[in-house]
């Protein structure tokens, strides 16, 4: 009886739940496809993240450590853990700030470059597909 209570109070029904479960449904049969993409260049969802994050900056831009650590929502020495990796693989090169000696600012190296291009090739081919799924499952999960 409470749980009955509880949906009428939050307006819920079983559709409503249906459609939440097809959209998360969704969502991690992508993030399942990407860890799978990462895994297959023997990186983590996380490396690519970083990588991607470093490639979308403007190149008259530049990403510090505290930078990435903010978009990926991680602690700062979870960031330099990460980019250790990155910079062990040659995939991230740091290079002093030009601004600020205190500061590291990070980029892809050019074996960087090709992996992500690889990557995100194939993140774009599997948003294409899944696309249209993820979209109608937005769209019904936040119908009313």
């Amino acid at each position: 009886m409470l749980l009955k209570k509880a949906e009428r109070l939050y307006h819920l029904e079983t559709v409503d739940y249906a459609r939440l479960a097809r959209f998360r449904h969704a969502l991690r049969e992508f993030v399942r496809f990407s860890e799978e993409a990462a895994a297959s260049v023997d990186l983590t969802t996380q490396h690519y993240q970083a990588m991607l994050i470093l490639r979308a900056c403007p190149e008259d831009s530049s990403v510090t450590i505290n930078d990435l650590a903010h978009e990926l929502f991680i602690k700062h020495n979870s960031a330099v853990g990460l980019v250790d990796r990155l910079v062990d693989e040659r995939l991230v090169v740091r290079a002093p700030s030009s601004t600020d000696r205190r500061k590291v600012e990070l980029r892809l190296s050019s074996r960087g470059r090709r992996v992500l291009a690889k990557l995100a090739s194939m993140h774009q081919q599997e948003l294409q597909r899944i696309g249209p799924v993820l979209g109608r499952a937005i769209r019904q999960a936040t119908a009313r």
